[in-house]
């Protein structure tokens, strides 16, 4: 079995372009997942991207997405140090790189800053991976 970790916005791809994931593999994430896709799909129905039924569909969707959801004492310590280390602003991004560090074996992200700031930090994988 295969570790993924994912961020909200990929958690969000999957949902929106119904790519299935394969069965052999394991998605894993930081608590805040849910809370970050339902802050991207609330923008998008502010934006005008979505409507509001649209955008709770998705939330519906992605609920059902089986994801490991982890933030023990340890990972958000990791968090700190990969925060401080890499000059962020915060730890939240951080999060991601560290539950992937700790429980993972890459990090897939569709998002170019994140896919940057994970790069030379933690393993990476594609999208694409995901289903195969």
């Amino acid at each position: 079995m295969t570790r993924y970790v994912i961020d909200a916005p990929t958690l969000l791809h999957l949902v929106a372009e119904g790519i299935p994931l394969a069965a052999a593999h394991q998605l894993v994430a930081p608590n805040l997942l849910r809370s970050q896709a339902l802050a991207l799909l609330f923008h998008d129905v502010r934006a005008g991207l979505l409507t509001e039924r649209e955008a709770m569909d998705r939330h519906d969707e992605l609920t059902q997405v089986k994801v490991r959801l982890l933030g023990d004492r340890v990972s958000r310590r990791v968090a700190w140090q990969i925060a401080m280390e890499r000059g962020l602003d915060s730890t939240v991004d951080a999060e991601y790189l560290a539950v992937t560090r700790l429980q993972a074996d890459a990090y897939v992200t569709v998002d170019p800053v994140a896919r940057e700031r994970a790069d030379g930090v933690v393993p990476l994988g594609t999208v694409d991976q995901l289903s195969t």
